[in-house]
């Protein structure tokens, strides 16, 4: 899937989720949010020991 689609099928979801009420888009977008993190540190793509400053067990 290419990230053309990908951004059309987020922007598809949210905007059902924006016709049930404030309240289902936000939770929709705090859920894809949180499940593109967990994409981007399963690809490898996103070290989180970068974002809060660790070194790991490299030092």
């Amino acid at each position: 899937m290419t990230a053309t689609q990908t951004g059309l099928l987020a922007g598809l979801i949210l905007g059902l989720a924006a016709t049930q009420g404030f309240t289902a888009f936000l939770v929709t977008l705090a859920v894809g949010v949180i499940g593109l993190v967990v994409g981007r540190v399963l690809d490898g793509e996103l070290d989180l020991r970068e974002l809060f400053g660790g070194k790991g067990r490299d030092r």
